[in-house]
């Protein structure tokens, strides 16, 4: 796939500690290992806002049917067959390696993936769950996989997780008792204690089902005790929750566009009351649907239409986040790679789009 001129920076001479870790700092945090070592979670924020660009992948049983990421709940999917799809998920396929070699070619600083969608279906080994990859055809831990490698490479890993739905526990997305919503808030903080104990270095933990949280009362899921977790776990790690429900997350998410500021407040959230928080706006290649869609192929967007968007969001000081559906297999896809690594070669040529000399 060629090497990017990130490649080529991280290349340059480490100093190890006694464990063999590069200044005792995440791989991925080599340019702030000195800060890191007097505050990691400063140094967690200085690396996004340097970043500028992501590669993020959706992938989950979902795939497999090739409609939408959301199939179980527009069609609906029937739960007698959904549940069955598990014996299906091969990822025969899915290449950790070769995914992140394409971030580093395409110039992406971080990857994002799935660790819990709102199926119920986890791409890593959960205690707390046998809804899981491992437990399926594949008996793969996906996360374990991708981990290791960014780790290697010196590539954020941040992970994506439903907190807005919960299809797997409750028919109606989310529970619909006090006791209940006790238990799911126990359940979600354990799983993040996997996620943050299990896998190293997590750059990120990106929550989603924001709309979903706000209808069935924001102060029902007590948000603010699982950011102060994760930063408890990892000091260094980002939370993430949408444009935010409470404001203290550490930097802001939207999908396809910025919001201006003249927008209502369920859309634009926090962003414009804290404008010192890194902002990060995803676009996918696959328009319409984040998943693998069998009916987009051939329409996926083109290397000059994820430019232009590439240099609004570089103007507008935020970071690109540019998603890309695996294959149902858990492979690549064609159209995508193409596209990505123009989008490499056009960063190694030009620098980010919109930049000011």
């Amino acid at each position: 796939m060629g090497n990017h001129f990130y490649w080529k920076k991280m290349a340059k001479t480490v100093n190890y500690d006694e464990n063999g870790i590069p200044d005792g700092a995440p791989t991925y945090l080599f340019d702030q290992a000195e800060k890191y070592r007097e505050n990691p979670a400063l140094a967690g924020l200085e690396w996004f806002r340097e970043a500028h660009f992501g590669l993020s992948l959706r992938f989950g049983l979902y795939s497999l049917i090739g409609k939408h990421e959301d199939v179980r709940k527009l069609e609906p999917w029937p739960e007698q067959d959904y549940v069955q799809l598990p014996k299906r998920f091969t990822c025969a396929r899915f290449d950790a390696m070769e995914i992140v070699q394409l971030a580093i070619a395409a110039g992406a600083r971080y990857v994002l993936m799935p660790a819990r969608y709102r199926d119920g279906f986890c791409l890593y080994n959960s205690h707390l769950s046998d809804f899981n990859s491992v437990a399926s055809a594949a008996n793969r831990d996906l996360v374990g996989e991708m981990a290791s490698v960014c780790e290697y490479h010196g590539i954020g890993l941040c992970l994506e997780y439903s907190l807005g739905h919960d299809w797997q526990q409750y028919a109606g997305g989310l529970p619909q008792k006090d006791e209940e919503a006790l238990l799911y808030q126990r359940f979600v903080a354990g799983q993040l204690r996997e996620l943050l104990i299990q896998y190293g270095p997590v750059a990120a933990i990106r929550f989603e089902g924001l709309e979903s949280i706000r209808e069935w009362g924001s102060d029902t899921i007590d948000c603010q005790s699982l950011y102060d977790l994760v930063h408890d776990l990892q000091a260094q790690c980002l939370v993430s929750f949408a444009q935010g429900i409470l404001g203290s997350e550490d930097y802001f998410a939207v999908e396809q566009e910025i919001p201006p500021q003249e927008a209502a407040e369920n859309k634009k959230g926090f962003i414009y009351q804290d404008l010192s928080k890194p902002l990060e706006l995803r676009l996918s290649l696959t328009p319409g649907s984040l998943g693998y869609c069998a009916e987009q192929a051939g329409k996926h967007l083109c290397q000059e239409e994820v430019w232009q968007t590439f240099a609004q969001t570089y103007q507008q000081d935020a970071n690109f986040l540019l998603n890309t559906a695996l294959m149902p297999d858990g492979s690549l896809d064609l159209e995508d790679i193409q596209t990505l690594l123009a989008i490499g070669e056009r960063l190694e040529k030009e620098g980010y789009p919109g930049r000011i000399s």
